[in-house]
């Protein structure tokens, strides 16, 4: 009888786990951001929210900018050298350990998901500079502790990290609870590290409809939540100027299209915090 490749049957194991007669977050907006990494249910749910709120559109390319500015701000301005990025998503341009070693090659990267989709391209993620290091946790972010451990064994939990949660705590239907986990997760960083978090947010009618639409869908539901519920997530925290603000309003690059696109409004809050 064959020796068993293990390689293969973990690929086996990956595409059992994968669901394509349902839409699913990750590849919804990986269709949104021009990704082609989805499938027909994925592109027939993104057509139809194209319909109801087209500025949804916007909320996922502009906030992967929020994302690029977050990192280079906190490697750059606050000397960070260590990034969790929990709910990654499917690899695009400008993913966190690119932004951060582009800066400083010798950050260290640690992506969290449990997409079996996001596991399968994980390799994309996994590339990173000589002097830094990237890893990927196939994890729950419902279990922060072990998110913690498993993240030790690449970070140095007693120097800063930048804790990225982007687009994520929508799935967290009940809203203390979100903000439970939350706490939980910078509890075991040390003083002087980052928390950065954007989410959709039930700024106007269309977003609303479209959450609404979405959460019919068959997929992992996702909340919308008030300006004010994103800001609660940083209580006890020291906000970094301009606060919670529009994604787009976020410390624009000065010339860039999102300088100019910063007086539009869109569905989406973020705000980037330091723990005293």
């Amino acid at each position: 009888m064959p020796d068993r490749d293990p390689q293969a049957d973990a690929a086996a194991d990956i595409r059992a786990r994968i669901d394509t007669s349902t839409p699913h977050s990750a590849r919804f907006w990986n269709y949104f951001v021009g990704g082609k990494d989805n499938y027909e249910k994925d592109r027939e749910l993104g057509d139809h929210i194209k319909e109801i709120h087209p500025g949804l559109v916007d909320v996922a390319r502009l906030s992967r900018l929020f994302l690029g500015r977050a990192v280079r701000h906190l490697a750059t301005e606050r000397g960070i050298r260590q990034f969790l990025d929990i709910g990654t998503g499917l690899p695009t341009a400008d993913n966190t350990h690119e932004v951060a070693q582009r800066v400083a090659p010798d950050s260290r990267i640690v992506y969290v998901d449990n997409d079996p989709l996001v596991l399968a391209h994980a390799r994309a993620l996994l590339t990173s500079t000589p002097e830094g290091e990237t890893a990927y946790i196939d994890a729950d972010l419902y279990a922060p502790e072990a998110i913690l451990e498993s993240a030790s064994a690449t970070l140095d939990l007693s120097r800063p990290v930048a804790l990225m949660i982007l687009n994520t705590l929508g799935h967290v239907g009940d809203y203390g609870q979100a903000r439970e986990l939350v706490a939980r997760l910078m509890a075991g960083l040390p003083s002087g590290s980052h928390l950065v978090i954007s989410d959709s947010t039930a700024t106007s009618e269309g977003m609303i409809a479209a959450s609404d639409a979405y959460n019919k869908s068959g997929a992992i539901p996702y909340h919308v939540r008030g300006v004010e519920e994103i800001g609660g997530f940083f209580d006890g925290l020291e906000l970094v100027a301009p606060g919670v603000v529009q994604v787009t309003r976020w410390r624009p690059d000065s010339g860039s299209d999102t300088e100019s696109e910063d007086a539009t409004p869109v569905d989406a809050y973020g705000a980037v915090a330091r723990k005293p």
